[in-house]
């Protein structure tokens, strides 16, 4: 892992909405499945970015030699029934900066924080077959179960999703 990584908490996007729309225009383009589809309008990125942040939700950035490398998002569930959940959302790491252990160190920080939060069941979703499935089964997640047709791929195929959850 790179020895200049750190985990940091954004509470506002204004400082950074530039460099995080970026970001997610890069891995959408790279086929992520996020929830977007490849070409993506600079406009849409940056409006993701800033309705993004809200009160039940923690935005945690990887950041790499002065560039924001990945982000996480938690996700606290407040319905009166599920206070003791949160899930796992928009988890994104740059193509240039893989295979560095940076998602590994997301997804800690992220459960770190869930089990201050008090959370004691972390869920998430990816699509099916995606190198994102090795990630989270090494870090103790459990398949509950597939959602076939779940979204459409940037080839315009219909995917199954692959749900996981892990008690905390």
């Amino acid at each position: 892992m790179n020895e200049n990584l750190e985990m940091k908490e954004l509470t506002t996007i204004d400082e950074h909405i530039d460099e995080l729309s970026h970001l997610l225009r890069t891995v959408v383009d790279d086929v992520a499945s996020i929830g977007f589809l490849s070409p993506m309008e600079h406009s849409t990125a940056v409006d993701f970015w800033g309705h993004a942040l809200r009160p039940h939700v923690i935005l945690y950035i990887a950041w790499v030699e002065e560039a924001i490398a990945g982000t996480v998002q938690l996700h606290l569930c407040t319905k009166q029934n599920g206070t003791h959940r949160a899930e796992i959302a928009k988890m994104m790491v740059h193509p240039q900066f893989r295979q560095k252990g940076i998602a590994k160190k997301l997804m800690q920080t992220a459960e770190k924080r869930a089990k201050e939060e008090g959370r004691t069941l972390l869920i998430l979703d990816t699509v099916e077959g995606a190198p994102s499935n090795h990630l989270y089964t090494s870090l103790g997640f459990v398949k509950g179960g597939r959602i076939p047709d779940y979204a459409t791929s940037p080839y315009g195929e219909l995917e199954a999703t692959i749900i996981y959850y892990k008690h905390i």
